[in-house]
């Protein structure tokens, strides 16, 4: 296996760019309603306080995964995406442990996300990572098709569980 490099990364770099554009390429064409699909556009990823790293196999982008930290000690993902021909191939394991290492050295206690309910791997994926269902929160209350879920940084993770 190639080992995968992750740092942080510019929103405004064309590579990363275009896994930006990839995920909502690909959200778009999962079934989802405009009203379903949620997420930082790239000016909203350039003005915010999103934590923006990039996984790099062979020095080629492979994926893309970020945090936003709030004043409450949480953090949510944001915008988490790995070209499909490095899927499986420990990129998401890498950038994940990175952005719970970030929230961690910044205090943050717990990591919150939502994904549509048709992304069946990204579900198993952050359920093997100790991630839990939650109620919807913030712009995800009403969506009949979000899954919300958080992973307490308190304490140890508990994989292996599947949300019901």
């Amino acid at each position: 296996m190639s080992r995968v490099d992750v740092a942080p990364v510019d929103v405004r770099d064309p590579a990363v760019l275009a896994l930006v554009d990839a995920l909502t390429t690909e959200l778009a064409t999962g079934g989802y309603t405009e009203d379903e699909t949620f997420g930082y556009t790239p000016e909203q990823l350039a003005t915010s306080a999103v934590h923006l790293l990039g996984a790099r196999v062979d020095g080629d982008l492979a994926g893309i995964a970020g945090v936003e930290l709030d004043d409450a000690g949480d953090g949510e993902l944001k915008r988490f995406y790995v070209v499909p021909a490095h899927r499986d191939s420990g990129v998401a394991d890498a950038l994940l442990e990175a952005l719970v290492a970030h929230a961690r050295e910044r205090g943050a206690t717990a990591l919150r996300l939502e994904t549509g309910d048709a992304q069946v791997a990204a579900l198993r994926f952050y359920a093997r990572h100790g991630f839990r269902p939650i109620p919807r929160f913030g712009p995800y209350v009403d969506s009949a098709t979000s899954v919300c879920l958080e992973r307490r940084l308190d304490g140890p993770a508990q994989p292996d569980v599947a949300p019901g």
